[in-house]
């Protein structure tokens, strides 16, 4: 495999064991802060993948309550795959801060009666989401936290 630029296109994704949480990368800037970018992976790669309501959902839903956990969250997007999201944080080294945090966003989104931001002045795409698709996703990823740190 040719190395490439962009980190995830280095892993194999057929070694990996989803669910999982890994570090992906660190980037530093000119006056030191740095972003560490996680790769939470939701789905196993090429055999299931997130629908898109579900994903949709989960996304807006983890954006907005994972910051009510850390003040230094970057962003959290989605594969273009739909097996996982990348999460970026600024100044935080701490894996298991990251773990802690990620499941009090999924506990979050257990106990949401809504998707925040729902709506087509909010949303590029408000009539694709779905709240009980979300909390499938978050049940699942939380009925196998003791999974999240093995990789492959």
């Amino acid at each position: 495999m040719t190395q490439m630029n962009v980190e995830s296109f280095n892993l194999d994704h057929t070694k990996v064991k989803a669910p999982y949480v890994r570090l992906a990368g660190v980037t530093e800037g000119d006056k030191g802060d740095k972003i560490y970018k996680y790769d939470l992976r939701i789905k196993q790669p090429n055999k299931e993948h997130m629908a898109m309501p579900a994903l949709h959902s989960l996304e807006h839903l983890m954006a907005e309550n994972s910051r009510n956990h850390h003040d230094r969250i970057v962003d959290i997007g989605p594969m273009g795959c739909q097996t996982g999201f990348y999460i970026a944080v600024l100044n935080d080294d701490s894996y298991d801060n990251i773990l802690e945090v990620l499941e009090k966003t999924l506990n979050d989104v257990l106990e949401a009666d809504e998707v925040p931001a729902c709506n087509e002045l909010q949303c590029g795409f408000a009539a694709s989401h779905s709240l009980e698709g979300a909390q499938e996703l978050a049940r699942e990823l939380l009925n196998k936290r003791d999974e999240w740190t093995e990789v492959f």
